[in-house]
């Protein structure tokens, strides 16, 4: 047995390096755009030799091995965002529960303004209230995109593994934390023609940059309790972008009818799911839904002018290609949606 994991980690690692050269003689190969697909493909590669070092159960490979395409970079080491807390460093072959970690010890961190339990947070003693976990518990939902989700001492888990954090960061709810992003897109123009790159068309985007850590990303935020993805999403995209929060009720009104007309007809969903989030921890994660609007023919959304909500920092139209460094998964969002509309990417 050992003889034949010794054999099958030797090609394992002869495939690796075959995967490095690859990429490296790629016409268009630029070291910064590839990272998160190397370390993804490396990633997995630490995961086989653990997995045959602890010799699991091979009839889990399946499911092992699913769970590695969602792994996340963003919410592991380092310090936790808008505090001083340092994340216990967690090995790429560390992260899914399911590997031995015995000397795992995450620190305990949950926010002062959580603490304080606004509307939007669960009390920090949420255990001794019996909330209905995996279920729609009153208005709020505490069921996960992932599907099931385990409890460890009466608490959800993160479906996806270790983060370096135990308790809510500084995120309100124990277990998912439901969000809405709208993928606002329309082609790039010049005069009447479509601008293009590699024979094909550029593709725009809405981006707002965020005031917490200046880091650009698609408008969106917290579903609230009661409220359907699709309220959220014209919502949050209202305040972010066009700053309705500041308009008049009659200029509110009227951009919110021309808002409701062009998201309800011209959605397409990019992605459903887990978020690698910095502010995820072992028991609160953010889950979004996200959704491209695109205005083809640019007389719709594209026509409004945009100005940045009080949450954002500034907010523009943004071109789409493999060099976008964007907040928490949305970069993922922006490809999958180039994808979709057959755009320019790299």
């Amino acid at each position: 047995m050992q003889h034949a994991n010794a054999r099958k980690n030797t090609n394992d690692h002869h495939t690796f390096i075959h995967q490095i050269t690859r990429l490296r003689r790629q016409s268009n190969f630029k070291p910064c755009h590839c990272i998160q697909d190397f370390r993804l493909f490396y990633q997995k590669y630490l995961y086989v030799i653990a997995q045959r070092t602890h010799y699991l159960d091979r009839s889990q490979d399946k499911e092992n091995l699913a769970s590695m395409e969602e792994l996340h970079f963003k919410c592991r080491n380092g310090l936790y965002p808008r505090s001083d807390k340092q994340r216990t460093h967690v090995p790429d072959d560390k992260v899914d529960w399911k590997i031995p970690f015995n000397d795992y010890k995450p620190v305990y961190y949950t926010s002062a303004s959580v603490l304080k339990k606004p509307e939007w947070a669960d009390d920090e003693a949420i255990k001794e209230s019996s909330p209905k976990w995996n279920a729609l518990d009153g208005n709020i939902d505490r069921r996960s995109h992932q599907g099931h989700y385990e409890l460890e001492e009466g608490l959800p888990r993160n479906p996806i593994g270790r983060t370096g954090v135990s308790g809510r960061g500084c995120l309100g709810r124990w277990g998912p934390n439901h969000a809405a992003d709208p993928i606002v897109t329309r082609w790039k123009m010049e005069g009447k023609s479509h601008m293009q790159k590699g024979k094909k068309n550029i593709l725009q985007f809405i981006a707002i940059q965020r005031k917490d850590n200046k880091e650009w990303a698609v408008p969106g935020g917290m579903v609230d309790p009661g409220e359907a993805v699709s309220e959220t999403l014209i919502r949050e995209f209202g305040e972010e972008a066009l700053n309705l929060l500041d308009v008049s009720a009659q200029e509110k009104k009227k951009f919110e009818a021309d808002l409701k007309e062009f998201f309800m007809r011209k959605g397409e969903l990019i992605y459903k799911g887990y978020v690698d989030d910095p502010r995820n921890t072992d028991n609160a994660w953010m889950e979004t839904v996200a959704m491209n609007f695109h205005d083809e023919e640019g007389t719709g959304v594209a026509k409004f002018a945009l100005h940045a909500g009080s949450d954002a920092e500034g907010v523009k139209w943004m071109d789409v290609d493999s060099s976008l460094q964007l907040y928490a998964s949305h970069r993922d969002f922006i490809k999958k949606t180039a994808e979709l509309r057959k755009a320019y990417w790299s």
